[in-house]
Parts: structure tokens; sequence; C-alpha cells
């Protein structure tokens, strides 16, 4: 029966440590796999990262700061897609967003911005407002619950 002592890793998944310095039979003796001598083949010998290549090299590494915010990111809708998608009186909810395809069918959430104009009386339900968007849709007459 499988059980966490007796878990293994798959065969061949780990390989042996080359054991260096330890005599010529070993295979890795004499210069301990540094090949000749000279600078490469003592300790601290390799030249380090050169100045140019430095600097591009620090250039190129993405940063590895802040974080990801796991918040949902609503969709944005602007008043003249409802204008366009929708007719006088009709409720305006996510379904409906989704239906008319003005976002994606993915999205958890959604907010009306105020680009554009409105002119026909609309009911929106739960989905946010810019407070401009708001007032431009009570004053076309809608209503936002």
């Amino acid at each position: 029966m499988l059980q966490p002592h007796t878990i293994r890793p798959a065969r061949g998944a780990k390989h042996s440590v080359k054991k260096i310095g330890r005599g010529n039979a070993s295979g890795h003796g004499t210069s301990s796999g540094r090949g000749g001598k000279g600078q490469t083949a003592r300790s601290g010998g390799s030249r380090g990262i050169q100045a140019r290549a430095f600097k591009f090299l620090l250039q190129s590494t993405p940063k590895l700061r802040g974080f990801t915010s796991i918040a949902v990111k609503p969709a944005e809708v602007s008043l003249s897609d409802l204008e366009t998608k929708f007719n006088v009186g009709e409720t305006v909810d996510l379904a409906a967003l989704k239906a008319k395809r003005i976002v994606p069918r993915a999205a958890a959430a959604a907010k009306i911005l105020s680009s554009g104009a409105l002119n026909k009386k609309l009911t929106i339900v739960g989905i946010k407002a810019s407070k401009v968007a708001a007032e431009k849709i009570t004053a076309a007459g809608g209503e936002i619950k």
C-alpha cells in the first residue's frame, strides 16, 4: 500500500553527485574536472560578468517586485454601447450584457463608464456605474438598482 514513508522519486529522476578530488581511480582526480592549469582552474578565478553585458542583463531581468491582485476586474461598458444595443425600457444586467456580447462570457462583473451619451430610459440591475455615468443614466430617466 502507498504510504508517505514509501514514496520514492521516479526511476532516473535523481542523479548521483559527481564526486571530485577523490583520486584518479574515480575519473575525477588530479585537476578535479577543471581542465588544465590557469586562472579558471583556481578558486574564484572565473572572470566576472563583463560591464557592458551586465547592464543589459540587469535591464532584461524581469522585475520581481510587487504582487498581482486576485480581485475581480470588472469589464468596462460605455454608455454608447447601451445606447446602441438596448431598447427603451429594457433591463440591463450582466446576463443581458453577455447575451448582447458587450462583455466577455467569462466576465464576473461589469462597470458602466461615462464615455458616450445615453438618451434612453434603462433600468440597471446589479452593475456598478461611475459617478458621471450614474448621473447621465438618471438624467435620461433611467434608474440604477
